[in-house]
């Protein structure tokens, strides 16, 4: 009874042992390639897409109690004025093909400049820096690291966070070229 405990305890150890070198190997192997994590879409797109995407409603939501226009039977002709009745939301959106469509999305911005990715522990931001200016092409938080973005006309500020852990990546151009600064505090 003992040898066979020894056996499978020693078949054990060394099946564990096979198994996290494999595994190991493996992930020093397929870290860095195509299998990563997708990337962040960028900052800029979210917030268009925010702007122009209509409320989304739950199944569980129910439609405001506003009395829907009763139909007339005379015909409709086009006027340069449009009646209450055309401009009033629909209380239940009907299926078609205008609304099931996806709102246009702006033209892709242009590179104005250099774009340059600043990686640090928390994650990565993208700027595309200009002559004058800069804007944010994307920022993503590492694993385990949340992330805040400050715009204004004259400098973007990247923080990322964890717990007490914080790292800002800070892109200026208020008195010369853009110019970015990454701090750890």
């Amino acid at each position: 009874m003992r040898r066979g405990l020894v056996h499978v305890l020693a078949w054990l150890l060394a099946t564990g042992a096979a198994v996290t070198l494999s595994w190991w190997g493996v992930s020093t192997v397929m870290t860095g390639t195509a299998y990563d994590p997708p990337r962040a879409l960028p900052v800029a797109a979210a917030d268009a897409a925010d702007e122009q995407s209509p409320p989304v409603s739950s199944s569980t939501r129910r439609p405001s109690a506003t009395p829907s226009p009763k139909p007339s039977r005379e015909p409709r002709t086009p006027s340069a004025e449009p009646d209450e009745a055309s401009t009033a939301p629909d209380p239940v959106p009907s299926p078609s093909v205008s609304r099931s469509a996806a709102p246009p999305s702006p033209p892709a911005p242009t590179a104005s400049g250099d774009v340059k990715s600043y990686d640090t522990e928390g994650g990565r931001a993208v700027f595309d820096l200009g002559e004058t200016s800069a804007s944010l092409v994307s920022a993503t938080p590492g694993a385990g690291w949340s992330m805040q973005v400050w715009k204004t006309e004259t400098w973007i500020r990247v923080e990322f966070s964890s717990g007490a852990d914080r790292v800002s990546v800070f892109c200026t151009w208020h008195d010369g070229p853009p110019r970015v600064e990454i701090g750890t505090y």
